[in-house]
């Protein structure tokens, strides 16, 4: 299930989005102590990290992570956990707990089982979840020119999973269908034109191994809120 939430300008999408996370991370702190959110990477959400950064949480009982990293070092311009410290983690937000998916060098299968132990234990189900869009109809890392893709989508999945795209560069650590339909609050962010017509294409086929974003617009358990603006 989808709904689609249009706005006029980037900005009126990025503080109504905000708001809205706000005030769900707040009831989930105050229902149970604590909160946890994955966010996206890329440029869309950087307004929206800045708006929700200034909100004033109870962000010590609230842990971010992120939906999907690339294994670089957290140094570099293409990773995710650098866009996040550096747009998300600041001004009110600067207390909050971040997990990191990208730890170590070497990605092993130990440190995959060891991140799996840890992401069960501390952070799902996750109570918000904010999604992203390749144009590819690609989310998190489930790139639908990977072989791990039937792995990215079965319901049987570990939470975590090792993704080799081939048509983007960088091995990659994703949370899997399974795991992010756990989700209580779902929220695809995309913004402009041509990310509306991927939207159109998604929404007009049936096979999410084609573009793996039609799992969470297709499934009736998830009801995946989309905020749009050109």
């Amino acid at each position: 299930m989808f709904k689609i939430n249009e706005f006029e300008q980037r900005q009126l999408l990025d503080e109504s989005l905000a708001d809205k996370v706000a005030e769900l991370l707040t009831a989930a702190v105050e229902s149970k102590g604590k909160a946890s959110i994955a966010v996206s990477g890329g440029s869309t959400p950087k307004g929206f990290f800045e708006a929700l950064s200034k909100k004033k949480l109870a962000w010590q009982a609230i842990t971010i992570t992120l939906a999907d990293e690339r294994w670089v070092d957290i140094k570099s311009s293409d990773s995710n956990t650098k866009l996040v410290h550096e747009n998300l983690l600041q001004n009110e937000a600067v207390n909050a707990n971040f997990f990191h998916l990208k730890q170590g060098d070497i990605f092993s299968e130990d440190t995959l089982a060891d991140l799996n132990l840890a992401a069960n234990q501390q952070l799902l189900p996750l109570d918000v979840l904010i999604l992203g869009m390749g144009e590819d109809g690609h989310t998190a890392s489930l790139f639908p020119c990977s072989d791990e893709i039937t792995q990215c989508l079965a319901q049987d999945s570990d939470a975590l999973i090792k993704v080799t795209p081939k048509t983007a560069p960088y091995q990659r650590i994703s949370f899997s269908f399974a795991a992010l339909a756990q989700s209580k609050h779902t929220f695809l962010h995309i913004s402009g034109a041509s990310k509306k017509q991927v939207l159109a294409t998604a929404i007009a086929g049936q096979d999410c191994r084609e573009m793996p974003i039609r799992a969470f617009l297709q499934a009736p358990d998830v009801n995946t809120q989309i905020y749009w603006a050109l």
